[in-house]
């Protein structure tokens, strides 16, 4: 009863979080918004490195992992997030607090499965241009843009032998993403307003491979690999044009005159997505490894029609990061159980402004707090998106993340002597 509980509660706080601002990026401007990290805190700790299974957590970015479980594990994670955006001149700071996965996986013998929701993107912006004409008329672009693409998923894999793990997810995809383009000009009472409301929804898959060798010497390599074809998400767009009234004394919006537009609703590519990496350890010990994914952006467009700026090339993440546990079985040392976690990311996002392409540097680390065959996760990641140059922002953040990961045979028979 009590897991239930958990479950239940769990799912309706992550339904209500999931509908949140969930960035306050003005990158989040351009394509399908910003990109959330989909996986746990333990694998973000380590950079994002996700090249192994486990027998008590869930590892939501290869789910030929799933197969990996032994014990029934419930997962559910969030993260504060504090940005200072700058550009050449002025600064400011910005918070945000979300949800960023809830799941189940469930062991099957030489089968396993799991079920989830997380989030695939965000949308949260507020920024203005400022431009004056040969006539001396001031035009000020108000733009805001808010809303979140949604991934519930479901996904399977086999244990093949005792080095090969295969699995496959399904993934239907929802979300609401608004766009809203204010335009005024000095000397004139009335503003334009332009308001996009696109309503996007579609399937996506992944397949993954895992790969595990036990060497001579008590080290294990480990190998794996994911992939994420190219699919279509429709999207059912919305256009209201109108013209406003800015009150200054009360500094609410007046709507003057409205009309709805019709827009034909169309299919936006989510594009291939691959990954592979590979690492060395010894079990319940150490892990150290790499990994690589690669995503064709240059197939991305963006969803507002006011946007014509920026252009897309293909994306590139490189990772390195991994765990050391002293000692794993001690009954002394409660520290001496717990997983230290360090990682390092860089991020070739495949967004292109005033020339510049916008890069992302990472650098995690974290705590593994055991509870049993449960644990809390801890980390912290300290980063950088972006430049001030070529008139761009600058993104600086640090965020600090917390999972719980719950494990224990939910489904075992109730004997009575």
């Amino acid at each position: 009863m009590i897991k239930k509980i958990i479950l239940s509660a769990g799912l309706l706080f992550g339904l209500h979080s999931f509908a949140q601002e969930g960035t306050s990026s003005p990158y989040s401007y351009f394509g399908l918004g910003k990109d959330r990290f989909r996986g746990t805190q333990d694998q973000r700790a380590m950079g994002g490195l996700a090249i192994e299974g486990d027998s008590t957590a869930l590892n939501l970015v290869n789910p030929a992992s799933y197969s990996h479980l032994r014990l029934t594990a419930f997962a559910v994670g969030g993260t504060t997030n504090f940005t200072t955006l700058k550009n050449e001149s002025n600064s400011e700071n910005a918070k945000r607090t979300t949800i960023d996965y809830l799941a189940v996986g469930i062991p099957m013998g030489k089968f396993g499965a799991a079920i989830g929701l997380m989030p695939y993107s965000s949308v949260g912006y507020k920024f203005q241009n400022i431009a004056t004409d040969v006539n001396g008329i001031e035009n000020t672009k108000k733009f805001t843009g808010d809303g979140n693409i949604n991934r519930f998923f479901g996904g399977a894999s086999y244990t093949i032998n005792k080095n090969f793990s295969v699995g496959a997810q399904l993934e239907y995809n929802f979300g609401t993403i608004e766009n809203e383009l204010i335009e005024s000009h000095s000397g004139l009472q009335l503003s334009s307003r332009e308001r996009n409301t696109a309503q996007i929804k579609g399937m996506t898959y992944n397949i993954g491979l895992l790969y595990k060798k036990k060497l001579t010497n008590g080290l294990n390599v480990h190998g794996s690999f994911t992939l994420s074809p190219e699919t279509k998400l429709n999207v059912a767009n919305t256009r209201n044009i109108a013209t406003t009234v800015y009150s200054q004394s009360s500094g609410a919006e007046y709507v003057n005159d409205s009309e709805d537009i019709d827009v034909p609703d169309y299919k936006i590519t989510v594009p291939t997505k691959y990954s592979f990496g590979a690492g060395v350890g010894k079990q319940n010990r150490w892990l150290v490894g790499a990994q690589v994914t690669l995503q064709n952006n240059s197939k991305l467009i963006n969803l507002s029609s006011a946007n014509t700026n920026g252009e897309f090339e293909n994306a590139q993440t490189y990772t390195v990061g991994g765990y050391y546990i002293p000692k794993f079985d001690s009954f002394s040392s409660y520290f001496s159980r717990v997983v230290y976690r360090a990682g390092f990311r860089y991020n070739k996002t495949g967004l292109i402004l005033n020339g510049q392409s916008i890069n992302d540097y990472g650098m995690n680390f974290g705590l593994g707090l055991p509870l049993g065959a449960s644990k809390i996760d801890v980390g912290f990641e300290l980063g950088k998106t972006g430049t001030t140059n070529s008139g761009l922002v600058q993104e600086n953040y640090f965020n600090i993340s917390i999972g719980f990961s719950i494990a224990d045979k939910w489904f075992r028979k109730t004997l009575i002597d």
